[in-house]
């Protein structure tokens, strides 16, 4: 009997031991249905235009798009066993390979070289997490701090006589293509009809599918197939083995150094890809600084999908539409919204109290009244607010989500063979 059967067959969990609950996919397409009809009442009630516009689609598609790729990349390590806080740190290899490669040869050697900078980054972690057991904050941590330096040092050496560029700054890059679905673009009459549900699809659909870059459609194929990988092939079964019980799949012949080499290179591949979007896509140079973030971010994305491709989705777009908002200076957007936030979380404070979550209950039920409290006193957001959005976003939504999230059992665990 081979590894994969043997895993395969694995007795199930105990019966008192709670079910993780999984993100279908007719569970995602009615989630993503009730937020389409709830943002369209949103704009129907209070005339925000932007809420549901092109421009706003378009904006929060290129701020999800490096958070669900730095939390994709964190979703295959976590897999393994392995935290990988050094995201960040990989994101920025990203960037600068990426626009490095496009300046010197081309958008699609930019390409290339950025996603094998972040997968190298991802070695350097796997190298010093798996065989040499140093503590996974730690080696992220230094993968943070060295990754900046390391990115200035190369600009001085490669920009520093170039006009406009520099030790903080690259020339412009080369772009990759975009591309556009036909006829969607037609629908802008629609569009600007302000018919409810109706106008809004065709804002929403003009959004995602007129103009996307080619690293767009990248990043969106991978989250299929990543889900692919690891939850239909015999591959994505020993990586997922590794992570939940090293010792039993040790037993059962799997190379368990091997394959959390291939989940902590694969994640920092994903971060690389995230970090030449925002070089060459996002903009069009390498900037110091460029990352703001975002590889923490993508973490919370992940872990506020389960450790799962479908949520991860979720927790990008939502982090990323209201990042877009702040960046466009959307205080009557963010107001508009407090309608929809109270709502649901009034509804989730029904429901954990139905599900006797007393606390959860509580503290969704304070926050959906606060939300209403902050929509009538006020006419309009203060900027200070609306930029702090996606930040107290990602608080709040962990904190609500906290409950219910089940990581791989030896996440974050040292393993030695044998042990």
């Amino acid at each position: 009997m081979t590894a994969d059967t043997m895993l395969s067959t694995a007795p199930a969990a105990p019966a008192g031991k709670p079910k993780t609950r999984r993100m279908s996919t007719p569970k995602i397409l009615l989630i993503i249905s009730g937020v389409l009809i709830g943002l369209s009442l949103v704009h129907w009630l209070t005339g925000a235009d932007d809420v549901t516009s092109q421009g706003a689609i378009q904006a929060a598609l290129q701020a999800a798009i490096p958070l669900g790729l730095a939390g994709l990349g964190g979703l295959w390590s976590e897999r393994a066993g392995v935290v990988n806080i050094g995201l960040e740190g990989q994101l920025i290899l990203g960037t600068w390979f990426g626009a490095w490669g496009s300046i010197e040869f081309g958008p699609w050697v930019g390409l290339l070289l950025g996603v094998l900078g972040g997968a190298v980054g991802g070695l350097v972690h796997a190298v010093a997490t798996v065989t040499f057991g140093v503590d996974h904050i730690i080696s992220g941590v230094a993968m943070t701090i060295l990754a900046p330096g390391l990115a200035r040092y190369l600009s001085f050496l490669a920009w520093s006589d170039t006009p406009g560029a520099g030790a903080t700054q690259s020339p412009t890059a080369q772009r990759l293509p975009r591309v556009s679905v036909p006829f969607v673009d037609d629908l802008a009459g629609l569009e600007r009809k302000q018919w409810f549900l109706l106008s809004d699809v065709a804002g929403v659909l003009r959004g995602l599918l007129v103009d996307v870059s080619i690293v767009t459609i990248l990043a969106v194929l991978l989250i299929p197939l990543s889900w692919w990988l690891l939850w239909r092939t015999s591959f994505g079964l020993r990586v997922r083995s590794v992570g939940e019980d090293p010792h039993a799949a040790e037993s059962l012949g799997i190379n368990v150094y091997l394959y959390k080499y291939y989940g902590v290179i694969i994640s920092g591949a994903m971060a690389g890809l995230g970090g030449v979007f925002l070089s060459t896509v996002s903009s069009a140079i390498y900037r110091e600084g460029q990352t703001g973030g975002r590889g923490y971010i993508g973490l919370a994305a992940m872990i506020f999908g389960n450790w799962r491709p479908g949520g991860l989705a979720l927790g990008a777009s939502l982090f990323g539409y209201t990042d877009a908002l702040q960046l466009r200076r959307g205080s009557e957007s963010v107001h508009a919204l407090l309608i929809l936030v109270g709502a649901l979380l009034l509804a989730l404070a029904v429901w954990e109290f139905r599900r006797r979550n007393r606390v959860v209950a509580i503290s969704s039920a304070v926050l959906g009244v606060l939300s209403y409290v902050l929509f009538f006193s006020v006419d309009k957001i203060p900027t200070a607010l609306v930029q702090a959005a996606p930040y107290i976003t990602v608080l709040v939504v962990l904190a609500l989500a906290a409950q219910r999230l089940r990581p791989p059992a030896a996440d974050g665990k040292p393993y030695r063979r044998g042990g």
